[in-house]
């Protein structure tokens, strides 16, 4: 029985893996990794959605477009007339922004302490850029007025003059656009950019000049294409799109598909949370004060390009007087502690899944021994060992089991042998022999499958924590969120799986035995594609595994040895 519970296990388990991996990549859009369908055409960039030269990029009219939800008023999707445009960058200690004076819209967001690519550490390295407006990318965040013939995203506004700099020793930069009056109503945004931060407070003044009471809304939405980020993995995808955060429904993330098919999941209407656009690694999100009712709407406004955002109801505004909305817009990277400091439940964009209940603590703990051995590698073996650690008298049990299945297989192999012509006889001399022999044949099952969740988690931690991004291990690991350029770890992890499995009793069925081989080596061929972090952590959890092993049938008078594979 012992040949049959492990084979149960590998065999569910490498399935599993396999079939999980594949359709996780359909789930996100992409082509399946084992069973793909044929390529689809490359994904192009709206018609016209930017051109080449600074100061002359436009979106299509129809980019800001998406239905309000109902009974509010449509975000407008006209152009305005043609007017004089400029785009202004400006530049703090850890981001430089471009600003256009179409509707004061935040157009690029460019990341200096991230570098672009796996070549982290040199100064010439290109800085990640996440908001854009290119031939190659869509993304910005934009607002204006709704409720009448008010300005709006396509408004060109005045830059009020100002320094562009954040200045060494001055703590926040502020810049001011100011629109031309429509219909009386004048609206001005103001961005408060801070030290060391990648959320920028910003403010909607509406000014009524008008000799009548306005009663605006104001829309805040982030627009992006559907297309994946460029630097995605081809062998494992994470979650892509917009996504939106209540205190009556949590995190929800939907799907620029589900949106297409106007399947979209989401609360419409709330008085707390966010709006935010996810991708691996980074995020940007609209944050209104916690109370201040708001509509959330998400649609797709034009080919390829969506829209997610909110709309909040300014107070009645008499003639002469201004109203004010207070908001937050974020973009930047998916650092948790800072994500906690910024918005409730902003931390969750650095999505775990299902088990973000073990994840976060997981990190948690990653983090501080980080901070004592200032060492991302280093700092995840030794979380490994922690948790074999806690899990050692459990798995212990475990790997008794095993040593006590390992003591009496030559008398199982025996009685195979002797008895296979007769399979009932056979079977009942077998559960005899274990009862006799106090052995339970799946007394190991029960501590794996209570461990699968815990690595599990740890696998989707070191998967979406963007401080393995660029960070060096030893030698030539230079980044553990990329693959070993070597495959130096890839191979270890084979040995060390294959020498895991030479440790385990010979199943007597043959064809057990030659899937007990197969499966571990088809899972460890994966590992060649995987970021050397997470192919560090399964190394050190095979080697800790072997160990304990080791150390338990040798207490227990079962020598070691290597059974090597017979596929004749």
């Amino acid at each position: 029985m012992n040949d049959i519970r492990r084979t149960i296990l590998w065999v569910i388990f490498g399935f599993s893996m396999v079939l999980l991996w594949d359709q996780w990549q359909v789930f996100n859009g992409r082509p399946a990794t084992f069973f793909p369908n044929p390529a689809a055409s490359a994904a192009k960039a709206p018609a016209g959605a930017a051109s080449a030269s600074p100061g002359a990029q436009s979106l299509p009219s129809s980019s800001a477009a998406p239905a309000a939800p109902a009974g509010v008023a449509a975000v407008p999707s006209g152009t305005e007339a043609a007017a004089a445009r400029e785009q202004v960058t400006v530049t703090t200690d850890l981001m430089r922004l471009v600003f256009d004076t179409e509707g004061g819209s935040l157009v690029r967001t460019e990341f200096l302490r991230h570098a672009a690519d796996h070549t982290a550490g040199r100064p010439q390295d290109p800085r990640f850029v996440l908001l854009d407006q290119s031939a190659q990318r869509v993304y910005l965040a934009q607002t204006g007025l709704i409720g009448g013939d008010f300005p709006n995203h396509k408004t060109v506004m005045t830059l009020v003059p100002g320094e562009r700099t954040l200045a060494d020793g001055s703590q926040s930069l502020t810049v001011r656009f100011e629109s031309p009056e429509k219909n009386g109503v004048k609206l001005v945004k103001t961005y408060q950019l801070q030290r060391g931060a990648y959320d920028i407070a910003v403010k909607h003044e509406i000014v009524n000049n008008g000799t009548q009471p306005v009663s605006p809304q104001v829309y805040l939405q982030l627009v992006r294409d559907g297309n994946k980020p460029a630097d995605e993995s081809s062998f494992y995808s994470t979650f892509t799109g917009p996504a939106a955060y209540t205190e009556e429904k949590k995190f929800q993330k939907v799907e620029f598909t589900d949106i297409e098919k106007g399947k979209a999941d989401f609360q419409a209407k709330s008085s707390a949370g966010y709006v935010a656009m996810v991708q691996h690694y980074f995020a940007s999100a609209w944050i209104l004060p916690q109370g201040q009712p708001r509509d959330l709407f998400m649609r797709k406004v034009d080919t390829n390009l969506f829209a997610a955002g909110m709309i909040t109801a300014a107070q009645a505004v008499a003639p002469g007087a201004t109203a004010t909305v207070q908001s937050t817009l974020f973009a930047g990277p998916q650092e948790e502690k800072m994500l906690e400091r910024v918005a409730t439940g902003l931390d969750l964009v650095k999505d775990y899944g299902w088990l973000t209940i073990l994840a976060k603590p997981l990190y948690w703990l990653l983090d501080k021994l980080h901070g004592f051995i200032g060492n991302w590698g280093w700092s995840i073996m030794a979380l490994v060992l922690l948790i074999k650690i806690a899990f050692y008298w459990l798995q212990a049990k475990g790997y008794e089991s095993m040593a006590k299945m390992k003591a009496v297989n030559p008398r199982v192999m025996a009685m195979r042998e002797r008895l296979k012509d007769n399979p009932q006889q056979m079977q009942q001399e077998m559960m005899r022999l274990y009862r006799e022999e106090k052995v339970n044949p799946l007394g190991g099952c029960l501590p794996i499958a209570v461990q699968i969740p815990v690595f599990i988690a740890l696998y989707w931690v070191l998967l979406s924590s963007i401080e393995m991004r660029h960070a060096p291990w030893v030698g030539w690991i230079h980044d553990l969120s990329a693959k070993d350029p070597l495959y130096i770890l890839p191979v270890v992890m084979t040995l060390s799986t294959m020498l895991q499995t030479a440790l385990n009793p010979v199943p007597p069925d043959p064809m057990q035995a030659k899937m007990m081989w197969i499966m571990p080596l088809v899972f460890s061929v994966m590992f060649f594609v995987f970021p050397a972090g997470l192919v560090l952590y399964w190394i050190t959890n095979n080697l800790l595994s072997i160990a304990q092993q080791w150390m338990i049938n040798t207490r227990m008078g079962v020598p070691p040895e290597f059974n090597l594979p017979k596929f004749k």
